[in-house]
């Protein structure tokens, strides 16, 4: 096996798993496609690596933590949904982002390219991606708790502000290395379409959670396979393959 593809198949791997099951935490806040906003706003960040020869996922960060941070800091100030200051902040962002994009560059920076990332860059990738899994299963029950009620939570001694905080740096993060895998255009799928497709599939919150990891591991895992076969781009290789899976829980569903 050729190593830069094996280093590719880790890495899609590693990011797919966790965007999964953070995505059950999204989907069932309502929240799964916030991901996509805050891809695009990812853009500056991604034209600056490609400019100056950095990782994406470096250049993206960054940018992302700020619209995190604003988000967060709004949301407290003016009471507004996070959907709602989402939009708000990420269309800055596409704005000064295609200021300044390489036009010759504008497919990696909005579908990514993760055939060409190296030993050290997958090595942090797995890295990370572990520490936001502890995270999120760190907090993934008090997140739940918040859903239902903030006011059950804070009867509970659950910090709502704090674990919102930890919620929302843990979007960041597989903001930042999914733009890797899909680019700052697909974000949203990588994280919504295999929870979507657990919730059609699970029948309690172990399975749901459980599922949407499965089926990001093996929607990445096919999709980077498919790229080596085909050298069609795996971003959108990724999110085809988790797609069709959605199609088929469907028919499981109605069933």
């Amino acid at each position: 096996m050729d190593f830069q593809f094996f280093l590719s198949l880790i890495a899609g791997i590693f990011i797919g798993g966790v965007a999964g099951y953070l995505g059950t935490l999204m989907l069932s806040k309502k929240m799964a496609l916030v991901a996509g906003p805050l891809g695009h706003l990812t853009l500056p960040g991604i034209a600056l690596a490609l400019l100056y020869g950095f990782d994406v996922s470096l250049g993206a960060f960054p940018f992302v933590i700020l619209g995190i941070i604003l988000i967060w800091l709004f949301e407290i100030r003016t009471k507004l949904s996070m959907e709602a200051l989402t939009a708000v902040v990420f269309s800055s962002g596409v704005a000064i982002a295609f200021l300044f994009l390489p036009i010759g560059q504008a497919e990696t920076a909005l579908v990514g390219d993760i055939s060409k990332i190296g030993f050290l860059d997958t090595l942090i990738t797995c890295i990370l991606c572990l520490f936001l899994f502890l995270l999120i299963k760190k907090i993934y029950f008090k997140i739940t708790l918040i859903n239902i009620s903030e006011d059950l939570a804070k009867s509970e001694g659950v910090n709502v502000k704090k674990y919102n905080l930890f919620y929302l740096f843990s979007i960041a993060i597989i903001v930042a290395l999914g733009v890797k895998v899909v680019g700052g255009l697909l974000t949203a799928a990588l994280v919504a379409i295999p929870a979507a497709t657990a919730r059609n599939l699970s029948k309690n919150l172990l399975q749901f959670s459980l599922g949407g990891t499965l089926l990001g591991v093996l929607s990445s895992f096919l999709g980077i396979l498919l790229f080596k076969t085909t050298g069609l781009p795996a971003g959108p290789l990724i999110i085809i393959v988790s797609t069709f899976f959605f199609l088929i829980s469907l028919i499981f569903k109605k069933i």
